[in-house]
């Protein structure tokens, strides 16, 4: 019997168009074609490290501020994530050719905030991200712009793309996705990117993060307030413990 190659379509395997034989099937292929359901495979079965580092110290440290800030602010919500560099799955040709990793930053939001290997679209109940920040580098520049711009508008759809290059301010940009398009967004009057999916804006701050000195992208409320860090919070409890405990008369130095 001849050998028949099967093909794969997303999540089903579905058999080829059978021989002819004197225009009509061979008699040993004469089986009607069936679809045959593919198990796939979960984020324990999957890759979820790829053992190359982040490109330079700034650049990690931009993702982990950026990641900082969104956690603290989704922690006042039930439902939200926040993670970077982390794989994200969303099709079988994509997972047998392993051809895409995930994006610096991620945001989804209505989803649980549990633990996660990789972020694995069909365990998500389709659910992508709905905003992602790809941080350039000269090595992964015309990738950042052009072929993960192109999965992140017509695989994953995600709402809102942005891009930011830690070492020079002047590059960064942001798309909506309108008509499964992305369309670029507009700076505002107060240099922002807003983004109307989380309804924060993105901002260019220069300051010290981590004894680096640097213009950082951060995320602020839409009335110009900076999203705190985890330490920045941390300090401003304790400026207001201060401040009351001198109004009692103590000294807070000398407690």
């Amino acid at each position: 019997m001849q050998a028949v190659a099967l093909e794969t379509n997303e999540n089903e395997v579905v058999l080829p168009p059978p021989p002819m034989q004197d225009g009509l099937p061979a008699l040993e292929s004469q089986v009607k074609p069936f679809p045959i359901q593919v198990s796939f495979p979960t984020q324990d079965d999957l890759p979820c490290y790829d053992g190359m580092p982040m490109e330079t110290q700034r650049h990690k440290l931009q993702m982990d501020l950026l990641i900082d800030v969104l956690h603290t602010w989704l922690a006042k919500r039930s439902d939200g994530y926040v993670n970077g560099n982390m794989f994200i799955y969303f099709s079988a040709k994509q997972v047998r050719h392993q051809d895409f990793k995930g994006p610096d930053v991620f945001v989804a939001l209505d989803s649980s905030k549990r633990e996660r290997k990789s972020w694995v679209v069909w365990e998500e109940d389709g659910k992508t991200p709905d905003v992602v920040i790809e941080l350039l580098s000269d090595s992964t520049r015309n990738t950042d712009k052009k072929d993960k711009k192109h999965i992140y508008q017509n695989k994953l759809r995600v709402p809102e793309y942005f891009w930011y290059d830690p070492f020079n301010s002047k590059d960064w940009a942001g798309f909506a996705l309108h008509n499964g398009i992305y369309e670029p967004l507009t700076l505002d009057d107060q240099n922002r990117f807003i983004s109307k999916r989380l309804g924060l804006a993105f901002v260019l701050w220069e300051g010290l993060y981590m004894d680096v000195k640097a213009h950082w992208l951060r995320c602020a409320t839409l009335e110009g307030s900076l999203l705190p860090t985890a330490l920045e919070m941390a300090e401003q409890k304790m400026a207001r413990l201060a401040k009351k405990l001198r109004a009692m008369g103590i000294d807070p130095e000398n407690c």
